[in-house]
């Protein structure tokens, strides 16, 4: 019932709402707001079909019948029954129709897509170009291309008659039911999520799969209509594309539509009337006459890559076989494809800018490459897939024959004859390389006849030419000569050889040209190379010649080029012979040797087998090869980690034997994107030759045996073996024999690998007799006898005719007839007489290659038919004339008489710079000649690729060996040295001048680096602990009086003074390490699952919170404030790197920082600068006190006072009020870094005071920066002093002017002397009770409940500066009897009652014994019974229990439990000692250090007795009787305990044993981390977050860049920062891995500390690989949040603006 009745009614309903909605906008595109606004009304009756359709298939079936019941929608949809409603609708949906440029036909007309008819593509064999006949109707609808359609369509018309058959595909639309019009809506509306989700829902239903293709298809060329209109051309493209693969990746349904509406004529149609929307005529070789098109790349249709859907929608069609195979078996189909990619054929063309420098930088070529590779390539592989077996020879033979009649047609469309035109190169060429590649595959894989496929001589040699015309402008771009067209050129020939293209461009194109070669006459192949790379006139005799079509400059790169060309062309074998996997493992072995390589980096270079018809799709058809052929040539390096140094990651190298046998510098030189890569490649292999020994020297690149060619090929080899090479060769070895400019090693060597390419490839028949037939055809320029270079190389040459201009020194008149004519290289004195030059037959004539190369193609031209006949040639430009032809050369004779056999020996002599440096080798070892294969000979430089070449000659051919012996016999007599013109001198002079300033410019540089690096070494080691060698900066020899200081800016070396102070660099920071101390050994897990949280109430800075809160609840504020330390939070850490700057120079400097509007990664304006030496991170200066920097050793020497005297001392000294100095420049500067320190943290770390601004806020912040510096230094030590040695921060240490600024700083707030906590420790007080009288005061804190590290700091910071050491001393005393009594109280109470009983009787027996102060029994008991008095013992029951440690004590464990008690506080003392009197710290093991720790405190008599065990006790010196002052002290507990006995014992316990800070433990496989967090929602505002982070420090999630949880313009990741790290921050951002750490105003992303399996990062988890974590990456990241060295070694900073 329902299905019958509602459903039809409710879906039309929905089309009349989309009907109604859409109102057709002048402009031809809906606003999208309109449409938004219909979409959302909508939204419910949407949702509602995609809930039906979520029932089940029953339920779908139904929605299948409703949608595509064909007599429904007629009744209901036909607009012809009474009601006006349905009428108005039926109007709307026909001028939508119409709008849309679209047809309704009536139901008379038969054609349209409903009636597949038999013969459709018959019509496309016409060419489809020609649809365009009608297309001039349609397209003025379309708007767009009216402007250059009339010329174009003129020349459309003339070549085709349009047939409307076609017209049909393009603009009939018959809908028949619901699921037909609702598409259309669908595709009119631009593709709404709801709706797509909703068709693509009904998919599983099976007939609704094949009704809804169908009509897909029918639908498509309107899709691509409003594709191309379309704003949102990205969002649309996506969902298009999200029907379309699901709809054309089933190959059975691909293959039905493809049978049943003719989808592949659909598609090409569609995608040719794409293109020809955009075309433009061609300009290439023929501007005015000709009349060929091509697309215009700077259209947006190419531009945003619009046609991307549809391009891929073919080549997903074609990867079905059965589909493929109709689209190779139907010839209309092809040539409408071949006319489409000729679209392509020439597009995107670069003219050279000679004058002026190109204004606008025009980058279209993204867009043609992408279109190349997209549109052209990527089908072509597609196809080509399907052509790998015997039996599809015939689809090859098709495609070879229409892309040769469409390259034809191109050739006579561009009037193309023999001579490309000057200054033009394209790019692209899709027709040649389709023919390639079908060519390739044919030989291949398909066994065909490769002549059977060829065209004829003229056709190859116009095939030839515009892949060649590339090869000379890639020559021509490297050489500078097209740097006026800008950075953009650059950018194209880069692209063309870069991995993702160079399979489907210069692959190809370098194969065409082999095969060319290979079937061309090789002389004539030959010259046309030097003709385009404008190198013929350089290849004379003569020293000097004129090059009428290239810059001097530009010559030798030139050369260079052409010769690296030719040797491309001739050792290349990737098409020609070389197996699958051979391939792969070349390339793979080209890249390993430019640079170690990631494994996902090399993945992506090598595109081993584009056949893989969708690259995109990420499946590597045998990867499996893959992994065994990298496991073959590869080693894997495992990450690296230097602290401080770069973030490695895992990489893969070439192995040893890689090296040895298989780099090849051809392939390199072939695949590398920047000519860099070529000398990395040659660096790294010249290391390996040092590194295993086989050449100490600079090598040359070695030769490398080649595979064996295929059969069909063998013609290529006869380049080597034709006398235009051999001329050329020879002329070549001459000059660099003679020194002629322009000839660099480069070029020496191709020519001995051309030379040794000969030998190797060597026609067998003419090795050993002399090439007998000398007949007249062979004989025609006197130069060679035969072609074979074998017996060539022994054939003298004696007199050579060449042209020279007037002005060349062969030319002088009055040279002397010199007597010394025979000398070979005196080419002043070989003129001949005049009448010598006719008679004399063997002077070989003047060759001109390119005369040569013309005679050779008319030749063919006449041979060819007889229309050909008729091609007058076109008059070439005098520029373009033969070389030669310039008026102002003349003729002379130049006497030769060598043979490139002795042009290599003397070369062997030139090089190793000795006369007769050859001996054959083969006259000491015969063996020699049996064996040629020397490894000695594998690698070397010239001088062995000389050797190489002459042993392989006489190899070949007894002749040659004999003539090698021959011309080694003769001794040369030494060379004369030449006469040198003025014009010559001036050039050398030039030359020896540039050499010397490049010398020159080495050595300084090479001093610089070496300044550099021994600067470094004294400087740098950022995070080395281990190798540190203490600086010179300030600490002078103790007996100098004072400190000298040097000025980074200034350069000038002094004391520091009071007018002009000196600073070292700091950085000051706010940290919290100190804070995340725990006290237990496990690190706490970041969590993973609801359950694990964690609490920060084990850390260090609550408990301290903790402590500080409950003081100032009982007790005096000011009182409080000197019993504890802060800055455990937000404590201010000082570093500096070591180097002094004058105060004022600093000033000037950052003075100069801020005019310099270079963007720099810090904030000038905050103060913050680099150091001007070694450019670390700093942020203030801290001015050195003037005087030693090791206070001197009037100080030090030990006094024989007694402690008495001194403590009268000590407080007589801090009773002195520190009256500020006078207003010094010194005294202002202390000011000002004070303020910055203060400002450094946030206000809530620096003020605990109950009365806000309390002086004794500022008290309590200055000696807690001064705590928080050595509790810091503990912790970058390992949190002991075992290892001893200097300070870690060695040099680098800024304590000892930390403290004088604090002290002077403290200095001015003085103390009661009441109040003064030395009088407490010092003295005893008469009446006990006087203090209690006084009720409504809180009292003081007592002394027991006293941070005795706190009261140290005090106590030294009070006292003026410099402080005698026997003061320290004094000091350290006293204070370790308090620590020692509180150590003693905590211990009482921590044990249970029998056990304080029997202490207290044990104790109590020895008391008169005559050590007794100094025994811990006697004064535990002692304590114990003072507190016995009050109530602390009392509050037994349920508190006793959690406090009381179930342990039984020993003597031993309580001494130990004292021990540990006192060690942090020894610890800091020493410290502190080094850094004030510069005495270095002793080495120990664990269990001694709290012994020799005191006794280099000189806590410990020296006359005590080491032999029995250790008692701590025995470091107590008491200042008074110690039974007095203990029951002091005692007596403040007991008044407290009165009444509050809980807080009093809590207040006793401290933990004084932290552990060291870490990070959160991470999980070991990235997936759990992933899993929990990218779903869980923010506790602050309950959404998931986009972007969400985890802190490492105390595992907070927060939402990154998030705006739910901004606060005051602080986006959650900088507010938890400032809260967390007080301004440093580290989170794991969980969609990226990568960790990225907040500083203050700045961030960075710091890396990854999980990697795969090939120890690479996957950043963005884009490859979506399982990842591990790596430790050594975190451990590397936590030394690095431990030490404060993220600004230092992290380069890449920005600002974050609170953005984060």
């Amino acid at each position: 019932m329902m299905s019958e009745f509602v459903l039809p009614r409710f879906i039309f309903c929905l089309i009349q709402y989309l009907r109604e909605g859409y109102n057709e906008p002048a402009a031809d595109v809906p606003s999208e707001k309109d449409l938004n606004k219909v979409l959302q009304l909508l939204e419910p009756q949407i949702s509602f079909l995609e809930d039906l359709t979520k029932m089940g298939g029953a339920m779908r079936s139904v929605l299948t019948q409703v949608l595509t019941n064909q007599q429904n929608y007629k009744d209901l949809t036909s607009g012809l029954g009474e009601n006006a409603c349905a009428k108005k609708s039926h109007e709307k949906y026909l001028i939508a129709l119409k709008s849309s440029g679209l047809t309704y036909p009536e139901d008379k007309l038969v054609y349209g897509l409903q009636e597949p008819s038999a013969g459709t593509s018959t019509l496309a064999v016409q060419g489809f170009a020609g649809a365009t006949g009608t297309l001039g109707q349609l397209d003025s609808s379309d708007e767009e291309d009216q402007d250059g359609s009339q010329g174009l369509g003129k020349r459309k018309r003339v070549k085709l008659s349009s047939s409307t058959k076609d017209q049909s595909i393009m603009d009939v639309l018959k809908h028949k039911s619901f699921l037909e019009e609702l598409l259309f809506w669908t595709i009119k509306y631009e593709f709404p999520q709801k709706m797509v989700t909703f068709l693509l829902n009904m998919l599983p239903d099976q007939e609704y799969k094949v009704a809804f293709t169908k009509t897909f298809v029918q639908h498509y060329a309107f899709i691509m209509k409003t594709l191309k209109k379309s704003h949102e051309s990205d969002t649309m493209s996506n969902r298009i594309v999200h029907i379309s693969v699901q709809l054309f990746s089933n190959e059975e349904l691909a293959r039905q539509v493809t049978e049943e509406c003719q989808l592949l004529d659909i598609m090409v149609t569609v995608l040719l009337y794409m293109m020809e929307s955009c075309l433009i005529k061609s300009e290439l070789q023929d501007e005015e006459n000709s009349l060929h098109v091509v697309v215009n790349c700077g259209e947006a249709l190419l531009k945003n890559n619009t046609y991307w859907p549809l391009v891929s929608d073919f080549i997903n069609i074609l990867s079905h076989q059965s589909v493929a195979k109709r689209f190779l078996e139907d010839h209309g189909l092809l040539v409408t494809w071949m006319n489409f990619v000729s679209f392509f054929q020439g597009m995107n063309l670069n003219k050279r800018e000679l004058n002026e420098h190109v204004e606008f930088e025009s980058q279209t070529y993204y867009a043609a490459f992408a279109a190349e590779l997209e549109a052209c390539a990527q089908p072509m592989w597609g196809l080509l897939s399907h052509c790998k077996v015997r039996e599809t020879q015939e689809y090859t033979r098709n495609v070879v024959r229409y892309c040769l009649e469409a390259l034809q047609d191109w050739f006579d469309a561009i009037n193309f004859v023999d001579e490309p035109a000057p200054n033009q190169v394209t790019f692209h060429l899709p027709l040649h390389r389709y023919y390639a590649m079908f060519l390739s595959k044919a030989v291949k894989c398909q066994e065909l006849d490769l002549d059977s496929v060829l065209p004829d001589q003229e056709m190859l040699m116009k095939l030839m030419i515009h892949p060649l015309q590339i090869q000379a402008s890639l020559a021509e771009i490297h050489s500078n000569m097209w740097v006026r067209n800008g950075l953009q050129i650059k950018g194209q020939a880069m692209t063309y050889v870069q991995s993702h293209f160079c399979n489907s461009m210069i692959d190809p194109d370098i194969y065409l040209l082999q095969v060319c070669a290979s079937r061309l006459d090789p002389d004539y192949f030959i010259s046309s190379v030097f003709e385009r790379f404008k190198v013929v006139d350089l290849l004379t005799m003569a020293s000097q010649h004129q090059n009428t079509v290239l810059d001097a400059e530009h010559e030798r790169s030139m050369l260079e080029g052409a010769l690296t060309f030719l040797v491309i062309l001739l050792s290349l074998r990737l098409h020609l012979g070389m197996s699958d996997d051979e391939i792969l493992r070349a390339e793979m072995v080209a890249q390993l040797c430019m640079n170690d390589r990631t494994h996902s980096s090399l993945l992506d270079l090598i595109h081993h087998i584009p056949e893989n018809p969708n690259p995109k799709s990420g499946i590597i058809p045998g990867s499996y090869s893959f992994e065994s052929v990298l496991s073959a040539v590869a080693d894997f390096k495992a990450p690296v980690f230097e602290p401080g140094g770069s973030m490695q990651q895992g990489m893969y190298t070439p192995k040893a034997e890689v090296w040895d046998q298989e780099f090849d510098p051809v392939m390199v030189i072939l695949r590398t994107v920047y000519r860099r890569d070529v000398q990395s490649a040659m660096d790294r292999y010249t290391a390996f030759l040092k590194q295993s020994g086989k050449f100490p020297g600079n090598p040359w690149p070695p030769y490398k045996k080649r595979t064996t060619l295929h059969p069909s090929y063998k013609g290529l080899m006869r380049l080597l073996h034709c006398k235009t090479l051999h001329i050329v060769l020879f002329t070549l070895l001459y000059k660099i024999l003679m020194d002629h400019q322009n000839l660099s090693e480069h070029v020496l060597c191709m020519v001995l690998y051309l030379i040794e390419l000969g030998l190797e490839n060597s026609a067998e028949e003419e090795s050993d007799e002399e090439a007998s037939v000398c007949g007249p055809e062979r004989c025609h320029d006197s130069w060679f006898p035969g072609s074979n270079l074998v017996s060539n190389m022994r054939h003298f040459i004696n007199y050579v005719r060449v042209r020279v201009p007037e002005t060349a020194p062969e030319v002088k008149r009055d040279s002397p007839a010199s007597t010394s004519s025979d000398s070979l290289s005196s080419l002043h004195s070989s003129r001949r007489p005049k009448v010598l030059q006719r008679e004399n037959s063997g002077t070989a004539q003047v060759f001109s290659l390119v005369a040569e190369r013309r005679k050779k193609f008319q030749e063919i031209i006449n041979r060819s038919s007889s229309e050909a006949n008729q091609v007058v040639r076109p008059k070439t430009s005098n520029k373009w004339s033969a070389p030669g032809s310039a008026p102002q050369l003349t003729t002379a004779i130049l006497e030769i008489k060598e043979s490139i056999l002795s042009l290599l020996i003397k070369l062997h002599h030139k090089l190793s710079g000795k006369q007769n440096s050859y001996y054959p080798p083969w006259l000491d070892d015969i063996e020699i000649l049996i064996q040629p294969e020397i490894p000695k000979y594998n690698h070397g430089d010239g001088i062995t690729a000389v050797e190489r070449i002459l042993l392989k000659a006489a190899l070949q051919s007894r002749m040659n060996k004999r003539i090698i012996e021959e011309i080694c016999r003769k001794v040369t007599p030494p060379v004369p040295p030449k006469k040198i013109t003025a014009a010559e001198k001036k050039t050398l002079d030039k030359e020896e001048r540039r050499q010397k300033a490049r010398e020159r410019q080495q050595k300084l540089l090479a001093e610089f680096a070496s300044r550099q690096k021994s600067f470094m070494e004294t400087a740098m080691d950022v995070d080395s602990p281990e190798n540190d060698i203490p600086m010179e900066i300030a600490t002078a020899e103790p007996q100098v009086s004072e400190a000298v200081y040097d000025c980074v800016i200034c350069g000038q070396s002094g004391p520091s003074s009071e007018d002009r102070p000196t600073g070292l660099v700091v950085l000051l920071q706010a940290s919290s390490v100190l804070g995340q101390c725990r006290d237990n050994i496990e690190p706490k897990k970041l969590p993973i699952t609801e359950e694990e949280q964690i609490y920060p109430w084990d850390t260090c800075a609550a408990v301290h919170d903790v402590r500080l809160s409950l003081l100032q609840r009982y007790f005096k504020d000011s009182s409080c404030l000197l019993a504890v330390s802060i800055g455990w939070e937000g404590g201010v850490y000082v570093q500096t790197c070591g180097h002094t700057l004058h105060i004022d120079c600093h000033k000037s400097y950052m003075e100069s920082l801020r005019n310099d509007q270079v963007l720099q990664g810090f904030s000038v304006d905050k103060g913050e600068f680099t150091c001007p030496l070694c450019r670390q991170f700093a942020n203030s200066v801290l001015p050195c006190y003037p005087g030693s920097n090791v206070e001197s050793n009037l100080w030090q020497r030990p006094s024989n006072k007694s402690i008495q005297d001194l403590i009268k001392e000590v407080e007589e000294l801090q009773g002195r009020p520190g009256a500020f100095p006078s207003e010094t420049n010194l005294s202002k500067e202390m000011e000002s870094v004070m303020k910055d320190i203060k400002n450094t943290t946030q206000k809530k770390y620096r003020d605990y005071s109950k009365t806000p601004g309390s002086p004794d806020n500022d008290f309590l912040f200055m000696y807690s920066v001064a705590r928080t510096n050595l509790e810091l230094e503990l912790i970058h030590r390992g949190g002991n002093l075992c290892s001893g040695g200097v300070s870690t921060a060695g040099k680098r240490s800024c304590l000892n002017q930390l403290f004088h600024v604090l002290a002077l700083h403290m200095r001015l707030y003085s103390i009661d002397s009441e109040y003064n906590p030395w009088r407490k420790l010092t003295q005893l007080v008469e009446e006990m009770n006087s203090q209690q009288g006084n009720e409504e005061q809180q009292p003081e804190v007592p002394i027991l409940y006293h941070d005795v590290t706190s009261l140290l700091l005090i106590q030294i910071l009070m006292m003026p500066q410099p402080l005698r050491k026997d003061h320290f001393t004094c000091i350290v005393k006293v204070l370790f009897t308090l620590l020692y009594t509180q150590a003693l109280v905590a211990l009482s109470v921590k044990c249970n009652e029998e056990d304080r009983l029997a202490w207290k009787h044990t104790g109590a027996l020895k008391k008169n014994a005559c050590d007794a102060e100094k025994s811990y029994e006697v004064l535990l008991s002692f304590v114990i019974s003072e507190l016995s008095k009050g109530k602390l013992y009392h509050e037994e029951g349920t508190q006793e229990c959690a406090m009381v440690s179930p342990i039984a004590w020993s003597p031993e464990s309580m001494e130990k439990y004292l021990q540990d008690f006192c060690l942090p506080f020894l610890r800091i003392t020493s410290l502190l000692q080094h850094h004030l009197f510069g005495e270095d710290l002793p080495s120990c093991q664990e269990e001694e250090e709290f012994s020799v720790l005191s006794s280099c405190l000189g806590l410990l008599p020296t006359f005590y007795q080491t032999e029995h065990p250790f008692i701590s006790a025995s470091c107590l010196d008491w200042p008074v009787p110690a039974f007095d002052i203990i029951s002091q002290w005692c007596f403040e507990i007991n008044s407290f305990t009165e009444r509050h006995a809980e807080q009093g014992k809590a207040l006793l316990i401290q933990e004084s044993r932290w552990k060291l800070p870490h990070l959160l433990q991470l999980p070991e496989n990235y997936n759990t981390i992933f899993q929990y967090y990218h779903r869980k929602t923010c506790s602050v505002c309950t959404k998931v977050p986009k972007d969400p982070a985890v802190c490492l420090v105390c595992g907070t999630f927060v939402c990154l860049k998030g705006l739910c949880c901004k606060q005051q313009s602080y986006c959650e990741c900088v507010l938890h920062s400032q809260n967390c790290g007080a301004g440093t921050g580290i989170f794991l951002l969980i969609n990226a891995s990568v960790i990225i750490i907040i500083r203050g105003h700045r961030f960075c992303l710091w890396g990854s500390v999980y990697l795969d399996a090939h120890g690479e990062e996957d950043r963005d988890l884009r490859r979506g690989k399982p990842l591990y974590i790596c430790k050594e990456r975190y451990k590397v990241l936590e030394q690095q949040w431990i030490s404060h060295t993220f600004d230092h070694i992290n380069k890449r900073w920005g600002p974050h603006y609170n953005g984060l």
